[in-house]
């Protein structure tokens, strides 16, 4: 089984992560799964990069986003218990 990490559509605000999973079928490469993940310049969507994609993918994308996020993440909403 392979693994390929492909960055695509890299802008300020987010970044989408093809990941082409192969096996070697009788000599060869078959795909075997295709995932797209959009992760957001934000704290939360740095994370999930981090550990969902790893090193040396999120040194790489932190080179084009910056030290700073530039996306908000959302508060979520608490609602009082009656």
């Amino acid at each position: 089984m392979k693994t390929t990490i492909i960055l695509d559509l890299l802008t300020e605000n987010s970044v989408s992560v093809l990941t082409i999973i192969t096996i070697n079928y009788d000599n060869q490469e078959i795909e075997a799964k295709r995932i797209r993940k959009t992760y957001r310049n934000s704290i939360e969507g740095r994370n999930e990069l981090l550990q969902e994609v790893g090193e040396p993918y999120y040194t790489s994308v932190l080179a084009i986003w910056g030290e700073e996020p530039t996306i908000i993440d959302p508060t979520p909403v608490i609602m009082p218990v009656e």
